[in-house]
């Protein structure tokens, strides 16, 4: 995954915010995780992704409309990386949708 912001559009659009708290081991969910982003960036309406993990994971994507979200929660192989993640992968998880009105940025990006 990118260490570099996403280069999204000028808003609105969408993001949505997976705050997460891992189980120990890793389990398969790096390699998931991989084919996670891999896939979401072949989906229609999806403009890019952000990552950080220390104790509390956050991970931001950002999405077109609330179609193209809601048509990636209903994606065959995203439903059964969720499904793994409820069994094996989180402890505890958060995901809130928020709708980007303004961004600004500093420095190159």
């Amino acid at each position: 995954m990118s260490s570099l912001p996403a280069n999204t559009p000028s808003p609105p659009y969408y993001a949505v915010i997976f705050t997460s708290i891992r189980t120990e081991g890793d389990n398969g969910y790096g390699m998931m995780a991989e084919r996670m982003v891999e896939l979401a960036a072949q989906q229609p309406g999806f403009l890019g992704i952000e990552s950080a993990r220390d104790e509390l994971g956050v991970t931001v994507s950002y999405w077109q409309d609330l179609e193209s979200i809601q048509r990636w929660k209903q994606q065959v192989e995203h439903r059964e990386a969720q499904r793994l993640g409820r069994s094996e992968w989180y402890a505890a998880y958060k995901v809130r949708i928020a709708r980007v009105e303004r961004e600004y940025s500093f420095g190159d990006s």
